[in-house]
Parts: structure tokens; sequence; C-alpha cells
């Protein structure tokens, strides 16, 4: 039977890591990685300004919880010990931060096809910036249409805190 993995996260450097869309610059540090199963546990350094635009994720949910500083989700403030989940395919963000944040991360880390799974959702695209690589903003609206076939909505169309919950809650997926 393997043994428990342990580690102090201060001893596991924090590395720039660029997000589509995003701005501000982003750090990474991995606490650990299941290749087999495509999933990553981290915590995202989002720096004081920093903006990822609205996304989704087709591979799997994803998970946040605010270790420390402020996160902004979709205009709601939210403080140390919040904690946010959401479905594959469920729009979510964007996340902001005024004074900078640190954000426990569990996710699935790439597609089916080995890439980053991270797809802006259409029309979120940062008021003429590019998206600094991963998925170009155009690939959000082919990656929809595929999930709305499964049943999975590519976006949310009302784009209110509790409707977006309530989506979330009754595509019935997400740990747990």
């Amino acid at each position: 039977m393997a043994e428990p993995m342990k580690l102090k996260a201060e001893g596991v450097a924090a590395t720039p890591f660029e997000i589509p869309g995003s701005r501000g610059q982003f750090r990474i540090q991995i606490l650990n990685e299941d290749a087999g199963r495509g999933v990553v546990t981290s915590i995202v350094h989002i720096p004081p300004g920093g903006f990822i635009p609205a996304h989704f994720h087709e591979a799997g949910p994803e998970m946040h919880f605010v270790l420390s500083g402020d996160l902004i989700e979709h205009g709601e403030r939210l403080a140390p010990g919040a904690f946010l989940t959401h479905a594959p395919g469920v729009v979510h963000g964007p996340h902001e931060s005024e004074g900078g944040a640190q954000v426990l991360t569990v996710q699935s880390w790439q597609s089916h096809e080995g890439q980053f799974d991270f797809h802006i959702a259409e029309g979120e695209a940062t008021g003429g910036d590019q998206p600094q690589g991963g998925a170009p903003a155009g690939d959000a609206g082919e990656a929809g249409e595929a999930l709305a076939s499964e049943g999975i909505p590519k976006r949310d169309e009302g784009g209110s805190p509790q409707e977006r919950k309530a989506t979330e809650q009754s595509l019935g997926r997400g740990y747990g």
C-alpha cells in the first residue's frame, strides 16, 4: 500500500503561470498531480488587480478554497475560508482580486486530448486583449456546442450568481 503524500506548501516553489485572457502575473504552486487522471492540486497566486475572464472546463469539475486575500467571483467578494465548486461545462468567473489572493484549487488539468482545459466563455475576451496561450476565445463556441449536445449548457444565459448556482446544482456533477 502506498504511503500518504505529505509536504509543506511553503517548500514548493511558486512559478509563473499564464492563463488565457488574464491580466496580471499569476504564479502557481503545484502540490500534487495525478497524471493518470489529469487531476492537479495547486495554490494559485492571484496578483493585486489580477483578472481571469469568465470561462469553463470540459474535463471535470473545479474546486477553489480561498486561503488568503480577496477573491471576487462574478462580482461577489469572497474572503478566506470561502469554498466554490464548478461542474464541467458551467461558466464561472470572472475571477478577480483587488489586493491579491492565494486560492487552493483542485481540477482536471487537461482535456481528453491532453490540452490545457480552459475555454473562455463567449463574449468574455478582455477588451481587445488576446489570450496569452492555451485555448483561443474562438474555441469556446465549438466546445460549447459539443457540451450542449450532451445536455451540459455551454454558458449560463442568466448570469446572476443565484442562477449559476442553480445550474451547477441541477447538473448533479462535481466532487462528493
